[in-house]
């Protein structure tokens, strides 16, 4: 048994951290996960800088790292224009992102939902065109910071518009971090009846720590790719109240339990988390990273 792990720190976990993460310590945080073995690592976003600004050295990311064979590279792109950025860059694959809430749309990206698909359906064909994979997020699937509570209908109804574009998979997103596993257990069910298992991951957010309890409902109803981001970094500048995603460590801790193999190094996964945290000024949130870090103490290894 297997599990694609989704590593989604560099991107999804930089964004939102206030401190200003110099290009050196980026480029060795990706360093450091594709040594730990990580079959895909999301580097960074295409995005408009004034609105991200953590994200607007990617493309100086992508060029000073090291490619490791066996690992892909992806990308965070809302238009044309990003995508022509992700081409120049390499990127392996590239992500598109469209919400199940129209507030959020709104507030994310300026667009409904229905502009943000019409803008998505050309990026994904030309990426699939450059010989790109191209993946679907579709956030907010589990409830909305400004609507609330989000129909499964609407989540079943944009994952399939995302698949009819031509994505290999939909990542359904908890954003804000409100999913409890009965509720991933629904969605999912939903799900399964218009889309193969295969052509779906899920993506969580541990503020009300539910993250892993989640994963646990979602592997069990067949999910085999999970988002996480190492150390537990994380959050959203659109989404108020989200916190840090599912920790990579604490997910590859419960994948080595239930006997799924997943090809990463955890140690290593820690290593790069470790390196990260005095740049941000903080410790990161993973439980597995912090008694990783309390039994090296207790060995006397740094």
């Amino acid at each position: 048994m297997s599990v694609v792990v989704y590593e989604v720190g560099p991107r999804d976990g930089l964004q939102n951290e206030p401190a200003s993460v110099p290009l050196v310590a980026k480029i060795a945080f990706v360093d450091a996960l594709s040594d730990a073995g990580l079959p895909i690592i999301e580097v960074g976003s295409f995005v408009s800088a004034a609105r991200v600004p953590a994200m607007a050295d990617s493309g100086d990311v992508f060029a000073g790292i090291r490619r490791r064979s066996g690992t892909r590279y992806a990308a965070l792109v809302p238009n044309l224009a990003g995508l022509d950025r992700a081409v120049a860059a390499k990127a392996d694959l590239i992500a598109v992102f469209a919400a199940a809430s129209e507030t959020f749309s709104q507030r994310n990206i300026n667009h409904t939902i229905a502009e943000s698909l019409d803008i998505h359906g050309g990026v994904v064909a030309s990426a699939r065109a450059a010989g790109l994979g191209a993946r679907g997020y579709l956030s907010t699937a589990f409830g909305c910071p400004f609507e609330g509570d989000v129909p499964i209908p609407r989540v079943v109804q944009l994952t399939q518009q995302l698949l009819d574009l031509g994505v290999y998979e939909v990542a359904i997103s908890d954003t804000i971090g409100v999913a409890h596993p009965d509720q991933v257990r629904r969605v999912l069910d939903a799900l399964l009846a218009v889309a193969p298992v295969d052509k779906l991951a899920v993506h969580f957010h541990d503020t009300r720590g539910m993250a892993i309890a989640n994963v646990v409902a979602a592997l069990q109803m067949g999910v085999r790719t999970i988002d996480s981001s190492a150390g537990g970094l994380g959050g959203c500048p659109y989404a108020p109240g989200a916190t840090g995603n599912l920790a990579t460590e604490d997910l590859l801790y419960l994948l080595s339990g239930f006997g799924y193999a997943t090809g990463v190094t955890a140690p290593r996964v820690a290593d790069a988390s470790l390196a990260l945290e005095p740049v941000l000024g903080h410790p990161l949130p993973s439980r597995a990273l912090q008694a990783e870090a309390a039994a090296r103490r207790r060995a006397g290894v740094t």
